[in-house]
């Protein structure tokens, strides 16, 4: 076994102490650092500003459990779907969504490797949770799909969503220091309020997102307007209710100021009716919200049928009439399992 230091583990402080007792100058701290969160750079080889003697240090002393790229798949629609391989052989997927006329480029990264969470409209959670992600896994997945959306668009990752495999909430420490790695100057600069966490709901962990006073985006997947109907299909809102979750928003927002959306997949004569209308409508009263309609994404083995067009289309003018923003998403890369609900690791 290996005695080396996973060198994307250390800290900052751990990096230039590490350095610092090998030999290094302090000025190479940061040079380390560009190399490895701002480009990305994956092997100390290639890091050409220090000596041959540093980076024979470096390869002595420390290891880089890089992603590999195992699989990746184009939609018909532009969209890009890429299966990594973690160091201990573990599968992940991430998703590129290109909006040329938008000029955005929105990465969908995974938090976890499956999900602990039981949603029965979803594929990744009959996976169940194989491990968290670390850290670098999570910033890995933007920087290997930030490659290539330069390589096949001609331009950069815009956005960051993590709203692929797992619950980010329960991996918080990692997916904190995730996207402040991402926020970071001396990495991609991306700005907070380019990054979207979604989550199923946890309401203290909400609340504790707030109170590290990043001003990044919020998504609920909320689904269902009342407690009955989204515990059906959502466990967790057992001990996470609508009136818990309402008010840890609320928090959130009062506190942070940025977007909050509710994502909403509309199931056929099941939460597309008018009762389901006025209990949306109520749950968007409490602070400024952005509904996201969401085509269901059909999955081997589950009997959910998506709503019509026309009940969409019907659901989506109701809520808007009572003057909520509400949008209809169109699922996007559909044929290679890429679209919400969808990412299952499937050959």
């Amino acid at each position: 076994m290996s005695n080396k230091k996973d060198i994307l583990q250390l800290t900052d402080e751990q990096l230039a102490a590490s350095l610092l007792e090998l030999g290094f100058e302090k000025y190479r701290t940061k040079q380390v650092k560009e190399w490895l969160w701002k480009h990305a750079v994956r092997s100390f080889d290639d890091m050409s500003n220090l000596s041959i003697e540093q980076r024979r240090l470096l390869n002595e002393h420390f290891e880089i459990k890089a992603l590999k790229l195992d699989k990746m798949q184009k939609s018909r629609d532009g969209t890009l779907k890429f299966r990594f391989v973690l160091h201990d052989g573990l599968k992940i997927e991430s998703v590129l969504i290109p909006v040329l006329e938008k000029n955005r480029y929105t990465v969908c990264i995974s938090s976890q490797a499956g999900c602990s969470l039981t949603c029965s409209f979803c594929a990744t959670g009959r996976m169940g949770l194989l491990r968290q992600l670390t850290v670098a896994e999570i910033f890995d997945q933007y920087a290997e799909v930030n490659k290539k959306c330069l390589e096949v668009y001609e331009k950069p990752v815009s956005n960051v969503v993590y709203m692929g495999m797992g619950e980010p909430l329960l991996n918080y420490k990692n997916v904190i220091q995730s996207i402040r790695r991402l926020n970071d100057q001396v990495g991609p600069d991306m700005s907070y309020r380019k990054i979207t966490v979604s989550t199923a709901g946890i309401a203290k962990m909400i609340k504790k997102l707030a109170d590290e006073e990043l001003k990044v985006n919020l998504a609920l997947s909320l689904h269902a307007a009342n407690d009955e109907k989204r515990q059906d299909m959502m466990p967790i809102n057992e001990h996470n209710n609508l009136h818990a979750l309402m008010g840890a928003l609320k928090y959130f927002y009062d506190k942070i100021g940025t977007k909050i959306s509710y994502e909403y997949i509309a199931f056929e004569h099941y939460n597309d009716n008018a009762l389901d209308v006025k209990n949306l409508v109520r749950l968007c009263s409490h602070f400024p919200v952005m509904v996201n309609i969401i085509e269901y994404n059909p999955v081997p083995g589950i009997d959910y049928q998506k709503s019509s067009e026309d009940r969409l289309e019907a659901f989506a003018k109701a809520v808007h009439k009572h003057g909520v923003m509400i949008t209809v998403r169109r699922s996007r890369g559909k044929d290679i399992d890429a679209a919400c609900g969808q990412l299952a690791n499937r050959d």
